[in-house]
């Protein structure tokens, strides 16, 4: 990571310009071209130095739902069912745990009702429980990285 990809990770974490050409907004700001503010955002992921790039939406105030779910997976059947999974598109991230529940995903839907029938579906496929965790109280907490 150089001088100008710290400042691009520095500068996005906060804020993202709304415009139609947000990218080349972004981009003069941090005194370089569209163009390769594209590209290191690209090899950033590629590398893995970023796992995402992407807008944060509160799904609730969107009339959607979102919820915490682990599943408890013997190791031979981890990868299939971890596939599976990730299959749906309802399925924001999804984490390996060295635990006895050792597979954590988010599950994000249109609507409250969408939540149980996502789940359901999860474990028919899978043929494994999967526990539904939702929030009980909600926590702000900011989380800036300086590089």
């Amino acid at each position: 990571m150089d001088e100008l990809d710290a400042r691009i990770v520095n500068a996005l974490q906060g804020g993202f310009p709304v415009s139609d050409r947000p990218f080349r907004d972004a981009a003069t700001a941090l005194r370089t071209s569209e163009t390769e503010l594209l590209a290191r955002l690209k090899s950033m992921l590629a590398d893995g130095v970023a796992t995402r790039f992407g807008p944060l939406f509160n799904a609730e105030r969107m009339g959607g739902a979102f919820t915490l779910c682990a599943m408890s997976v013997p190791p031979d059947d981890f990868d299939e069912v971890v596939h599976k999974v990730n299959a749906h598109p309802e399925v924001a991230h999804n984490y390996e745990r060295e635990h006895n529940m050792n597979i954590w995903f988010v599950l994000a839907t249109e609507t409250p009702e969408e939540i149980d029938r996502k789940i359901a579906e999860i474990e028919e496929e899978t043929g494994y429980v999967v526990h539904n965790l939702p929030k009980t109280k909600e926590y702000c907490v900011g989380f800036r990285v300086n590089v």
